[in-house]
């Protein structure tokens, strides 16, 4: 399978990466990045091709990896056109309807549209596939090994779902970030130094999300073993109740969830 990626920024880097290390050749994979130093970066880093533009040398592929910017997406489809044709397309981009890139591709319909998270980064991530119903069992097969360089993958049934999974795993990190950060907070008001506040929280969140994946319990169950009647913990968890956490949680998620429809809806516009 031959690979072109259109834009060479983090995302596109992080693939690239996971597949040269899972095996893929170099020679067979293609980069369409408009920027000169960039271009220079990835063909060192990596001996692959950068192109400048695209054009019939840079389109000879069997998937089309679309890796720009969701506000740039446009601009960046219309030249693609005349060399569309028999290709896969992929599109990484946040908050894009393949209905959108189908037609700014000229009725293109073998698409697939994925939404990885930061953790692909470091080949942690989890990415949410959606296939338009021309897209052939064999092509789907590619797309998984293609998004399996950076973790693990998760297909759905309706597009909308691409926008709930968004709000879980896209939006998520951020949450658990969030709740790092504030682990931290406490346990500097508690009198630990910034380093020691910084390795429990991380490694406390590190241990936690290892334990949860390796026990085929619910997270409910694991979170009851450490709970003692009158203990500590049980005083912890009684106060976020009491300031509502987990509504909060579940709220802001749904919040981002509405979001990514909004935005869909706003970047789709011509």
């Amino acid at each position: 399978m031959k690979i072109t990626f259109l834009g060479g920024g983090n995302m596109a880097t992080a693939l690239i990466g996971g597949l040269l290390n899972n095996g893929f050749p170099a020679n067979e994979i293609a980069v369409i990045e408009i920027n000169e130093e960039n271009r220079a970066n990835l063909e060192r880093s990596f001996s692959i091709r950068a192109h400048a533009k695209a054009d019939a040398a840079a389109l000879s592929c069997d998937a089309l990896l679309l890796a720009v910017k969701p506000q740039h997406m446009r601009e960046a489809c219309i030249p693609l056109q005349p060399f569309i044709d028999q290709q896969l397309v992929i599109s990484v981009a946040a908050g894009l309807r393949l209905s959108d890139l189908s037609r700014w591709l000229g009725g293109h319909d073998r698409l697939i549209r994925a939404m990885p998270n930061t953790p692909a980064l470091i080949g942690a991530g989890v990415t949410g596939l959606y296939a338009l119903p021309g897209v052939s069992e064999a092509e789907r097969l590619g797309a998984e090994r293609i998004m399996h360089a950076v973790g693990s993958t998760v297909w759905v049934n309706e597009e909308s779902q691409i926008d709930a999974l968004t709000a879980i795993s896209g939006s998520g990190p951020a949450y658990v970030f969030y709740f790092i950060e504030s682990l931290y907070q406490a346990a500097t008001e508690l009198g630990f130094t910034p380093k020691q506040a910084r390795q429990l929280s991380i490694e406390t969140v590190l241990g936690a999300a290892r334990l949860a994946a390796l026990s085929e319990e619910p997270a409910s169950v694991l979170r009851e073993r450490v709970t003692s009647k009158g203990g500590t913990t049980e005083a912890a968890l009684r106060t976020m109740a009491e300031h509502g956490l987990k509504e909060a949680i579940i709220a802001g998620t749904k919040a981002a969830n509405a979001r990514g429809g909004e935005l869909a809806d706003l970047l789709g516009k011509d």
